[in-house]
């Protein structure tokens, strides 16, 4: 599989895995006594993220992406929703064949 392509899946993976970590399970945990949902998600959200991290460098070169825009991206990560913009605005387009645009 191209690594593009890879990062993309795992990109909205990623995001996904963080929103229901964030909005189902974590108040299960906290308001409904139901840790079991934060030991299911969490370790499937954290393997996303690593994998999230890991892709976004590999692929960095053959998306266009100065050292700027990688950080951007790899912040990314910390926010719920921002993969999910990072797929959509900086890898889809390289990904469809457009050419990179460069702006950080």
């Amino acid at each position: 599989m191209d690594i593009v392509r890879a990062l993309r899946i795992v990109s909205i993976a990623e995001a996904i895995s963080f929103l229901v970590l964030l909005l189902i399970a974590m108040p299960l945990k906290h308001m409904g006594d139901m840790p079991q949902g934060v030991s299911v998600v969490g370790p499937i959200h954290g393997v996303l993220f690593m994998a999230y991290i890991g892709l976004a460098v590999m692929a960095r070169e053959q998306l266009g992406w100065n050292l700027g825009r990688t950080v951007l991206a790899l912040a990314a990560a910390v926010l719920p929703v921002a993969p999910f913009l990072v797929e959509r605005f900086w890898i889809r387009p390289v990904g469809k064949g457009a050419p990179a645009k460069e702006a950080a």
